[in-house]
């Protein structure tokens, strides 16, 4: 059996090979954008890695008959297999890339773990997560070096924000259709966050999280994005979707049972002991439509609270704890444009997700829509627009003439005529 795994694995590598020299694998960047054949762009997910030294490394919680066979060159088959079956157009890795406590040399295993990525010409991005920077590189450290390698657009942090907590704090842009008139207008908003590790404050045990001056720049930042959206050339009346990646869990991820998400809860929420906030945040931001996280690896589920989806990707990494006969898993997240009157590739209709097995046949599971277009009600749009008129994000004219839209209300006249819509508040 375990010669049996090994012939497997290296079969797995020539058609590695093979699909590198079939797409070219360089290191140009190409921008993101949707592709202008199917109107999709394809997300990868990969969570919890774990990497450590290879070949040498043990797999934990796998079958005893499994043991002599497996190790971290498992993870790198899955990656590689993962990319074959589903050619994403962006790989993210959301943290615990590498298992710090037995990477002998960081930037050996850092340069392993995100291999598959760097060989195969598909752009990728990636968080921290709680163990990155438990070898010899601080959490600087080990984001300095990512940052470096080969096809990543991954980021230091945002050069406009001149003090921000954490490393690994950024956004990328995805554009509309190559020749489109949406072109130059980005259709997809994502936005990479540093959950941090554990706490710093003697008084507050547990994990980290994400801090006031990263929400502040995450405000900013979707606020700039929304005006550019909806400004000429091509205004649009209502904001780009937009997907949050970060590795600790909120404590809303909590707010969920069997009945209400996809999926399965086999251990607690590890979020941090306070909740400092960022879901309330991202529902008053207005565009985030998703949030992806890792770190507790026997969840993969996705549940929606107040408009947004919280999602697990599942345990990755066969150097990370996990449960003998459950297989190891990743998720994908498909977003797919509208067709026009004019048969032009427009915005984005919806956005899908399921996640893939580590099995023989890749197994696809828990396919659910997390958004759509179409789910938006007239009401809940014109509350928009009214909104962002009032912000002064947009002028009314620009708005157009929809039923049910006239010229904003203050807020007094609003609630002495009964038509204002309840507001959500702080949780």
């Amino acid at each position: 059996m375990a010669a049996k795994n090994m012939r497997n694995i290296r079969i797995s590598c020539i058609i590695w090979l093979a699909f590198c020299w079939l797409v070219e694998c360089d290191d140009r960047r190409q921008p993101l954008r949707f592709g202008g054949k199917t109107g999709e762009f394809r997300i990868l997910q990969v969570a919890d890695m774990h990497y450590a030294d290879g070949w040498k490394t043990p797999c934990e919680d796998v079958f005893p008959q499994q043991m002599p066979s497996c190790s971290d060159l498992n993870t790198t088959a899955f990656i590689r297999r993962l990319i074959l079956a589903e050619r994403p157009d962006l790989i993210v890795f959301t943290g615990d890339n590498i298992f710090g406590f037995d990477a002998s040399n960081p930037e050996t295993s850092m340069n392993a773990a995100f291999a598959p990525a760097m060989l195969s010409n598909i752009p990728w991005a990636a968080v921290l997560g709680n163990h990155d920077q438990e070898s010899t590189l601080s959490r600087e450290g080990v984001m300095k070096f990512i940052v470096k390698l080969k096809n990543t657009l991954s980021l230091l942090n945002p050069p406009e924000a001149h003090v921000i907590d954490g490393f690994g704090n950024y956004n990328l842009e995805v554009h509309g259709v190559k020749d489109s008139s949406l072109v130059n207008k980005s259709l997809l908003n994502l936005y990479f966050l540093d959950s941090g590790d554990y706490s710093t404050i003697p008084s507050i045990p547990g994990y980290g999280w994400i801090k006031p001056s990263q929400q502040f720049w995450f405000q900013r930042t979707s606020l700039k994005l929304k005006r550019s959206y909806m400004k000429k050339p091509e205004p649009q009346k209502a904001p780009a979707p937009g997907l949050v990646y970060f590795h600790i869990p909120l404590p809303e991820y909590a707010s969920f049972d069997s009945s209400n998400f996809t999926g399965v809860k086999q251990e607690g929420i590890s979020s941090a002991s306070i909740n400092s906030g960022f879901f309330t945040t991202m529902v008053e931001a207005g565009d985030v439509k998703a949030a992806f996280t890792g770190h507790d690896h026997l969840n993969d589920f996705c549940g929606e609270l107040t408009g947004i989806h919280l999602c697990y990707a599942g345990g990755f990494g066969y150097h990370a704890y996990g449960k003998a006969g459950w297989a190891r898993r990743a998720r994908m997240v498909v977003a797919s444009l509208e067709k026009t009157e004019k048969e032009a590739w427009g915005t984005v209709k919806s956005i899908k997700t399921w996640k893939r097995l580590d099995d023989d046949h890749l197994t696809a599971i828990d396919s659910q829509v997390l958004w759509s277009k179409r789910s938006n009600s007239l009401f809940v749009e014109n509350e928009f627009q009214e909104m962002v008129v009032k912000q002064g994000l947009i002028p009314l004219e620009m708005v157009g003439a929809r039923e049910g839209l006239k010229r904003p209300r203050s807020p007094d006249s609003a609630i002495k005529s009964g038509r204002r819509k309840k507001r959500i508040g702080r949780l």
